[in-house]
């Protein structure tokens, strides 16, 4: 079989965001017109420049978070719950309930031909992992003496502390606790990462290599560190601002001509990914065709992001890696930041590429800016549109900016046509874009 006969089809979802943690809850929250923004309370605010984010607030680390599994598998999961951060833990849950949605069973496939493929961010060590090596390394004045550190702080660190960060780990969690032994990979592109992986996983599939691959991404811009960084290098909402009346569910505005800056958020979502010919032969299914993906990188010399030719580039690619029109795409899961100028590069890029008509969806209105997991909850949010027959409003578009020239989805009832394409970018300028078809 060849490459252009061997078609790759979704068969199965997973979901942890601020709106939901399964796809009748995200899509009941997004049709809804329901906010996961509200105070920022995982991390203390008092010394930052934002105090809102879309925490998971339904996400304990429990293992009830992680859906119906087998008996010998709930307790692999539960005992190797220390070894994951959240953010980790996050993404296992994602997949877990993506198998469980898939009904795929040990019993159905050879471990041999379903593999594993995640995305994510760059994942950081809390802080308070070295409290104990630090506190063996204090003088008489409980300042921190570096001399001390290789005799009596280093050996004060858990051993196993650096498999709760590694970006690898979620891949590596889920293939051991289902026994999949196919190709497994991790891809560490931030918020560009999850349509790399779904396009990755499709052409192992299509190279005959595997049969099934379970897709996830998991990210998060809410912890001690990583939220320094990003309110440093990025352009974060105005709570504070009285256009939105100190109501932190009107702060992200994607598109909107009264957003000022984008959200922290945190989740992940999964997919599985099957050949067509083993989707049919087992019943499954099957929610959209993964029939093209593309990417590009695309920055000055002083490595500052040119959004607007990594959107064209991408858009332009999974035209041609879908081999359709522009005519052909029945809605754009836009990326959407809610920044000021990366919403504005994006939407003539879209313009651009593919006209002002074409529906425009966005869901960072809804729940900020989740990082790497942000792209596969988004693509989830697509195919359960194409589900129900209709696209949900974006959330806090009230005043369409004129410099976002494209057809925002603001009124109820829009038909999401038969293929959609999911953007996503990163502030570097790694730019993603996956096509799904309904199937048929």
């Amino acid at each position: 079989m060849t490459k252009a006969d061997r078609r790759v089809v979704i068969t199965g979802m997973g979901i942890i965001s601020p709106i939901g943690c399964s796809a009748e809850s995200l899509w009941q929250s997004a049709e809804q017109g329901t906010s996961g923004i509200g105070p920022l309370t995982r991390v203390p605010p008092d010394h930052l420049n934002t105090g809102v984010a879309a925490e998971v607030s339904d996400f304990t680390g429990s293992i009830d978070d992680f859906g119906e599994l087998e008996k010998t598998t709930k307790r692999s999961v539960k005992k190797g719950l220390k070894l994951m951060c959240r953010e980790i833990q996050m993404g296992v849950a994602a997949a877990q309930l993506c198998l469980t949605d898939s009904r795929l069973s040990p019993e159905v496939y050879d471990p041999h031909r379903f593999g594993t493929m995640f995305g994510s961010d760059y994942i950081i060590t809390e802080p308070a992992e070295f409290n104990r090596s630090i506190r063996h390394c204090l003088d008489d004045d409980h300042q921190f003496d570096p001399e001390r550190w290789g005799e009596h702080g280093i050996g004060q660190i858990d051993p196993l502390w650096l498999l709760k960060y590694l970006p690898n780990m979620p891949a590596s969690h889920v293939a051991i606790y289902n026994d999949l032994r196919g190709p497994s990979n991790s891809i560490t592109v931030r918020e560009a990462s999850a349509n790399l992986a779904v396009g990755e996983a499709a052409t192992i599939i299509q190279r005959d290599i595997a049969d099934y691959m379970l897709v996830g991404a998991t990210g998060s811009r809410i912890h001690l560190l990583r939220t320094l960084h990003v309110v440093l290098q990025e352009q974060m909402v105005d709570a504070d601002d009285p256009r939105y009346g100190g109501e932190p569910r009107c702060t992200s505005r994607p598109f909107d001509l009264d957003r000022s800056g984008m959200v922290l958020g945190e989740g992940a979502g999964s997919l599985v990914v099957e050949s067509l010919d083993v989707a049919e032969s087992r019943g499954a299914e099957i929610l959209g065709e993964v029939v093209g993906h593309a990417s590009t990188s695309v920055a000055n010399p002083q490595g500052v992001a040119d959004y607007h030719q990594a959107f064209r580039n991408v858009l332009t690619g999974v035209l041609r890696s879908a081999n359709i029109s522009p005519a052909e795409v029945g809605h754009v899961n836009a990326h959407g930041l809610s920044s000021v100028r990366c919403d504005r590069e994006e939407a003539q890029a879209i313009r651009d590429v593919l006209g002002d008509q074409v529906p425009v969806l966005s869901l960072k209105g809804h729940m900020g800016n989740m990082g790497a997991g942000g792209g596969l909850v988004e693509l989830n949010a697509s195919l359960l549109c194409m589900r129900h027959g209709r696209l949900f409003k974006a959330l806090n578009y009230d005043t369409p900016d004129p410099d976002c020239p494209i057809n925002v989805v603001n009124v109820d009832g829009v038909d999401p046509g038969d293929l959609f394409i999911n953007l996503s970018i990163s502030m570097q300028g790694q730019a993603s874009a996956v096509a799904v078809r309904r199937f048929s």
